[in-house]
């Protein structure tokens, strides 16, 4: 029987921290502040963002939502993140994506100023993220997945581990904070040949892949650590993962669930890197 991974514990830790953090800022006078810019109000966007604002408010970051109609046009659309952008008072900037089909995110992506980027939308923070430069922001759930690992002392030095998923959320990101810690990664996908050898071979499994339970047993080594990303409803229409953990618990050594895993920490990811902005862009 594999070693639960919660989500709720590293929060916990990360959260003494951050609250040490954000008293030294204010101390300098300096006060963390998040905006969330939502377009629209979709359930999930609502639930994430009720979660985000209670973590921030833990911790003490002041948290600012920005609410846009759903039918706003493009033009309007990015003059009103433009104000959030050149707002002195925001350190941070949370996008709530996708938007509504027809607003497009790419002007918007370029035009955010990259220290304020706390969710690694930026071509800047994507590239550093690339390049090794440890000062971008990497998307917050593919570092929520490397906090996740840093708890509960798992070695990724020399590792073999593999990525199910390719997104520039998840999959790619988390390939390149993984490399940089010296594993030894493998990147894969739905359309991967014999996807399950790939998935055996890995001490370290990942699964970002978006498709429920997906991973079965079978593709699963004894005691290989599991990391499950994904957010899925099933045919019953309950929240599950992209592993069938039923099946694969068993079988692993370290496993995260869903829901109680990964996106348990990610809110507190978003608060660090808010705390990191303030601190670079000052009162």
């Amino acid at each position: 029987m594999g070693v639960r991974m919660k989500g709720a514990d590293v929060a916990k830790a990360m959260k003494e921290t951050l609250i040490e953090d954000v008293r030294k800022l204010k101390a300098k006078g300096i006060v963390p502040r998040l905006a969330i810019v939502r377009v629209g109000a979709r359930p999930d966007d609502l639930a994430y963002e009720r979660g985000a604002s209670k973590r921030m408010e833990m911790v003490g970051i002041e948290c600012t939502a920005v609410e846009l109609p759903e039918s706003i046009d493009q033009k309007a659309f990015e003059e009103e993140f433009r104000k959030v952008n050149d707002d002195p008072g925001i350190h941070g900037i949370l996008l709530f994506c996708p938007l509504p089909g027809h607003l497009d995110e790419e002007p918007v992506k370029r035009m955010i100023h990259p220290l304020k980027d706390v969710d690694g939308m930026s071509p800047v923070n994507l590239a550093k993220i690339f390049s090794g430069d440890e000062t971008g922001y990497a998307p917050c759930t593919a570092e929520a997945v490397i906090e996740m690992l840093d708890y509960y002392g798992l070695e990724l030095t020399g590792k073999r581990v593999t990525v199910i998923g390719r997104s520039m959320v998840v999959g790619k990101p988390l390939s390149m904070l993984l490399l940089r810690r010296n594993a030894t990664v493998t990147i894969c996908h739905t359309r991967t040949a014999d996807l399950a050898a790939a998935c055996r071979n890995a001490e370290i499994l990942v699964a970002a892949a978006g498709k429920a339970n997906m991973v079965k047993k079978d593709m699963v080594a004894w005691d290989a650590v599991v990391a499950d990303v994904g957010i899925n409803v099933d045919e019953a229409g309950n929240l599950c993962g992209d592993v069938d953990y039923a099946s694969v618990e068993p079988k692993a050594g370290y496993i995260s669930p869903v829901p109680g895993g990964i996106g348990s920490i990610t809110t507190s990811v978003l608060a660090k890197h808010v705390v990191r902005a303030a601190s670079a862009l000052g009162g």
